[in-house]
């Protein structure tokens, strides 16, 4: 054996020093304000809308206590965000060691809050306590009002949490609740614009997982001057806004029901089953419907768990043996996992006292007591309803057979092509034009609409870092697919292996070739339709390729807008007619549209040149229209590009959006396009 010998440390350079001086303590509010990603994840889209998510969810929290039944979110000019519920109001009187107000407190002190034990909380959402305090770190103005022991009383923050005076009671009240009104610090962060959809969505998923609670959602930016200190509800107002409210009897059946509803039914009956065992409130409601994937939806305390957890485990195992078993258990014929799994749509919600997440922002439960409640409850439920049910028992039975069954047949077809070695890795699909280098993190693929922009692209790259992959055509469908047709197809099979991560039970994410992938199609209803055909693909196969942030879009500009030597590009006709209209110093209506040859021209004055000048504009239909020139500056430079990456709430929009367009139901189908024509844009 050679000999090893420990290395010695290097010595301390002369002059410097490491002592207790050198280390720093961030105090109070600050440590939020110096690191917002360990408190929120991402100062970025996700990060602004779970400052809302925390504030609601104190609201929330008191609904599931019983204690309120009223919650209205109003989105308010200059990018404020006011929450108001009919709760039991935050506690204002001083607090023993802080000696302050409790609300105060609350809103000043990390880890402080009624969910720490006592009577505050029997269940909530909340575990760290740092709710309502990291809002206020990291928010230029908060202002709240609480109703409370017949009294109103306000407290207001400013610059990153700092009280402006104390709590004080501002006159009588008979109503009770709080009201908090916050506006996100642009310090922080970069785009502080509020999605109206996300917030909808999420607010519509958390009506249904509390029976009975009213919430309502205003966009008010447009409003103008609001005085949201005249009522407690600025519905009230009667203000002509965007506007929803949710209200939902049904609980997670009417859930299950929402996420079925462009899908068909194996069984009409939807399973439910709600109950307490060993202090875990579990609630569990599914149906099968004709589909060859999945649909489960997890919540701990009404928060979403996205990468599931203790659980969902338990969920999945009590299912599958309780099929097995109403099947007779027959070791040849017993059904896997994946099996039981084929076309369920399930929400899996559990409420308990001391939760556990793995992380501050709760995708995943860790609680272990949860695992064995939901297990026993649900086990000894479905297999009731399986008993009660024979004709749900036997449509059930028979899609898991199903199922099986293909599962099989796809298993020999995919073991059958992998013995071919299509998928080894060793040769790499002949379209692709790969980059030079081979390391992952700063190679990037792009994936894009056709042979000619493929040949642009591919003139235009970086060949060091960029490889291109042209598809031809619309790729397969694979939405109802199974694994070895998918195999089949020429297209899918060459992104699979200049991907590789492989696929199926053999993907492996360490594997990933590429550290974005870009998805570049033409900007019109072809581009659009391979775009979403991607987005599917990749959300039902390669989602931890979404997970970890690698996918992206490509943002390719609308117009080419030419001034003599100067050259500017537009990325909606907003922009177009801003920039054509101010570099021709006319008013936007005065171009003069000559579309007809391609492009738009007018005519500016020069004082200086006394000639005239042209402004040209080039609407581009493809990727394929540019030079290689163009598209390097518009589309792939890295300095200049735009790209939007891909959330794992894209690729959910994407797939129901799709599952209702290429799906078998035609009446809902018809109805998008009536409901949706008028804000198609065609090119006629």
């Amino acid at each position: 054996m050679a000999e090893t010998k420990a290395k010695k440390a290097p010595a301390a350079k002369a002059g410097s020093s490491y002592g207790a001086e050198q280390i720093t303590v961030l105090e109070g509010l600050e440590a939020v304000r110096r690191r917002p990603g360990m408190y929120i994840g991402t100062t970025g889209s996700d990060g602004l809308h779970h400052l809302l998510w925390e504030i609601f969810d104190n609201s929330r929290d008191e609904a599931m206590g019983g204690f309120c039944n009223d919650i209205e979110i109003a989105i308010l000019p200059d990018n404020k965000v006011r929450v108001a519920d009919n709760g039991r109001g935050i506690p204002v009187d001083i607090h023993p060691k802080t000696k302050v107000s409790a609300l105060e407190t609350v809103m000043t002190v990390l880890h402080a809050g009624g969910k720490f034990g006592g009577e505050g909380y029997k269940v909530s959402g909340g575990l760290h306590g740092v709710g309502a305090a990291v809002v206020n770190a990291l928010s230029t103005n908060v202002r709240v009002v609480v109703h409370r022991d017949g009294g109103e009383h306000v407290q207001e923050y400013k610059n990153g949490g700092k009280p402006v005076g104390k709590t004080k009671k501002t006159g009588a009240s008979k109503l009770h609740g709080t009201i908090t009104t916050f506006q996100p610090d642009g310090e922080i962060f970069p785009d502080r614009s509020f999605n109206w959809d996300r917030i909808v969505a999420h607010m519509r998923q958390q009506a249904y997982l509390v029976r009975g609670l009213r919430i309502s959602i205003l966009d008010l930016r447009n409003a103008g001057a609001v005085n949201d200190e005249e009522v407690f509800y600025l519905r009230e107002l009667g203000i002509d806004a965007p506007s929803m409210t949710f209200y939902f009897e049904g609980g997670l059946r009417s859930l299950v029901q929402f996420q079925n509803h462009y899908l068909e039914p194996v069984h009409k009956t939807i399973f439910y089953v709600e109950k307490e065992q060993d202090g875990v409130m579990v609630e569990i409601a599914l149906q099968y419907v004709d589909d060859i994937t999945s649909r489960i939806s997890a919540f701990a305390n009404n928060i979403y768990n996205a990468e599931g957890g203790t659980h969902v485990t338990g969920f999945k195992a009590a299912l599958t043996r309780t099929i097995n078993a109403k099947n007779g258990g027959k070791d040849s014929e017993s059904f896997t996992g994946d099996d039981v799994l084929e076309g369920l749509t399930a929400v899996v919600s559990v409420k308990l006292r001391e939760i556990q997440f793995e992380g501050q922002t709760k995708g995943k439960l860790g609680s272990v007591e949860a695992r064995g409640a939901t297990e026993a409850v649900f086990s000894e439920a479905f297999s009731t309803f399986l008993e009660e049910h024979p004709d749900e028992a036997r449509a059930i039975i028979g899609k898991v057979t199903l199922a099986m069954k293909a599962r099989k047949a796809a298993k020999a077809a995919k073991d059958s092509i992998l013995r071919k070695g299509a998928l080894d890795g060793m040769t790499l699909p002949g379209k692709l034009a790969d980059c030079q280098t081979k390391r992952a993190e700063e190679a990037e693929l792009f994936i894009v609409e056709g042979d000619s922009a493929g040949g642009t692209a591919k003139m235009g790259r970086d060949r060091r870092t960029q490889a291109i992959l042209p598809l031809r055509g619309k790729i397969l469908n694979i939405e109802r697919a199974r694994l070895d047709k998918m195999l089949a197809s020429e297209q899918i099979k060459n992104l699979v292996v200049a991907l590789g991560t492989a696929i199926g039970d053999i993907f492996d994410i360490g594997k990933l070739r590429y550290h974005k992938i870009i998805i570049a199609t033409d900007a019109d209803v072809d581009g659009a339709h391979i775009r979403t055909l991607l987005l599917t693909l990749m959300y039902r196969h390669f989602r931890p390729i979404i997970d970890g942030g690698y996918l992206y879009i490509a943002q390719p500009p609308l117009f080419k807008i030419k001034k003599g030597k100067e050259v500017f590009y537009a990325y909606s006709d907003d922009e177009r007619i801003k920039i054509a209209g101010k570099e021709a110093d006319i008013e936007p209506e005065e171009i003069q549209d000559t579309s007809e040859e391609g492009a738009e021209e007018v005519e500016e004055e020069n004082p200086k040149q006394k000639k005239s000048a042209k402004i040209s504009v080039q609407r581009y239909k493809g990727l394929g229209e540019m030079n290689s020139e163009e598209l390097w500056e518009t589309t792939m430079d890295p300095v200049r590009r735009i790209l939007k990456q891909v959330t794992i709430e894209d690729a959910q929009d994407a797939d129901i959006v799709f599952d209702m367009l290429m799906g078998t139901d035609v009446p809902a189908r018809k109805s998008f396009i009536q409901s949706h024509a008028k804000e198609a844009t065609l090119d006629i």
